[in-house]
């Protein structure tokens, strides 16, 4: 006899069946949540004081928050050349043109090494920024016929914000 069970009755037990009291009972898995719990924060701390998330990407981190502005709009891709044209034979530094569309507002964007250039249309003054990378972008105007040009291409993951009037637009997130 072993405890209040018998011999054979130890033979019918699971050690994997979380219902069988005598192995794993409400008390155990009470302690391995509380256990759990504190194992999680003290490697959240641990994790603070060995591999800081770096200020850089807090900020990057911030500024996507801020994206999330209830009045902007987002800016559909709706054409893409690395996807949607036809490649020509012979030219090797082909500058990548984009479009975007939110509602009325459309954005022709053309991406090269020196730089972007676009217009907004309808054509409007507008104020741009070049979303990415850890520092802000130098904010571009477009004139009154919706031009815009910037002298420093995007790098890595961008999206462009515009402000135009009392309205927010702000397009996908593209790789340069």
């Amino acid at each position: 006899m072993n405890g209040d069970r018998y011999d054979d009755d130890l033979d019918d037990l699971d050690p994997h069946d979380p219902y069988d009291d005598d192995l794993s009972g409400e008390e155990d898995r009470g302690d391995e949540e509380f256990d759990a719990q504190i194992l999680e924060e003290e490697l959240r701390q641990a994790a603070a004081v060995l591999d800081p998330v770096p200020a850089e990407l807090q900020q990057i981190a911030v500024d996507a928050y801020a994206l999330h502005d209830l009045d902007a709009r987002v800016a559909e891709l709706t054409f893409d050349s690395l996807v949607d044209a036809l490649p020509v034979r012979g030219l090797t530094d082909v500058p990548r043109m984009l479009t975007f569309r939110a509602g009325e507002v459309t954005v022709d964007v053309e991406v090269t090494a020196q730089g972007l250039m676009g217009q907004v249309l309808p054509p409007q003054p507008a104020r741009i920024e070049v979303l990415g990378g850890p520092r802000p972008g130098s904010p571009l105007m477009a004139d009154d016929l919706g031009r815009f040009t910037g002298d420093a291409p995007p790098t890595g993951p961008f999206a462009l914000r515009l402000r135009t009037g009392g309205d927010v637009v702000v397009t996908e997130w593209l790789r340069a």
